[in-house]
């Protein structure tokens, strides 16, 4: 009994070790948003709400913001259908060369974000679209499909055969068992998929820096644009509204789909 006791104690402290070595660094940044100083510090000095006022009048963080959602949603329209078809026909057809056409449709996986943002750097203005907004949409789309193509992949391997095959037997055509019977079954992966992509596209800096102009600029840009010159808490505050959004992701997910669905399909 001691010794089962001894080995819980153990493991309660790592668990409470990791927890808050995860959680510190989004607490201090949270306090420090806070602070009535002019300078990142925690402890604040003193508590307001200065920073955040600062920020909802500042003009250049709303276009930012504005520009990340536009992106984001471009990059969840374009990988949802792109992604459950890739996903359905690489798991549940037995097509030719099909396990090439997987390590293909990984590569983003295995290629450096600094290269695949110069090669589209680099293609986006040969084709004279560099420094407009949507291509912006469609190049992370691509470098984040494999997570859409994961995460439908995995709710087709749950997903029996025999129940398409029985929709056949009764007379329903392809397209029809599709959107009866193999569409409503990898839902939860396809709006697992869809919400990672949004997240990904939102938060996505390296490929975005060099796809994007002055004029285009999106919030991660802009954030960094900005601790080139001076770190302000007004960026703290900034911190603060991707925390919120992580957690409203998070809170979408559990809603729609589940939390243990969703990890039980990692």
């Amino acid at each position: 009994m001691t010794g089962a006791r001894a080995k819980a104690w153990v493991l309660w402290s790592i668990v409470v070790l990791c927890v808050v070595t995860l959680s510190l660094p989004t607490l201090i940044i949270i306090g420090a948003s806070f602070t009535s100083g002019d300078i990142i510090r925690f402890p604040p000095d003193g508590f307001s709400l200065r920073w955040y006022e600062e920020l909802a009048s500042e003009r250049a963080f709303w276009d930012a913001l504005w520009r990340s959602f536009y992106v984001s949603v471009i990059c969840t329209v374009l990988s949802i259908p792109v992604g459950t078809l890739a996903a359905i026909a690489t798991v549940r057809y037995r097509l030719r060369l099909r396990r090439t056409l997987q390590i293909y449709l990984l590569l983003p996986f295995t290629i450096p974000l600094v290269v695949s943002g110069i090669g589209m750097m680099i293609f986006f203005g040969e084709i004279r679209i560099l420094g407009q907004l949507w291509p912006v949409g469609i190049g992370l789309c691509v470098i984040n499909l494999p997570f859409m193509i994961w995460a439908v992949s995995a709710s087709v391997n749950s997903l029996d055969p025999e129940l398409e095959n029985a929709a056949a037997n009764c007379g329903a055509a392809p397209v029809h068992v599709f959107f009866t019977v193999t569409l409503p079954a990898v839902t939860p992966g396809v709006i697992t998929g869809g919400l990672l992509m949004f997240v990904l596209a939102f938060n996505e800096f390296l490929v975005s820096l060099f796809l994007v102009d002055s004029r285009t600029v999106t919030l991660p840009v802009q954030i960094y644009n900005n601790i080139r010159s001076v770190i302000t808490p007004d960026l703290a505050a900034v911190s603060v509204v991707y925390i919120l959004f992580a957690v409203v992701a998070v809170w979408l997910l559990d809603r729609i789909v589940g939390l243990e669905i969703f990890l039980r399909s990692k």
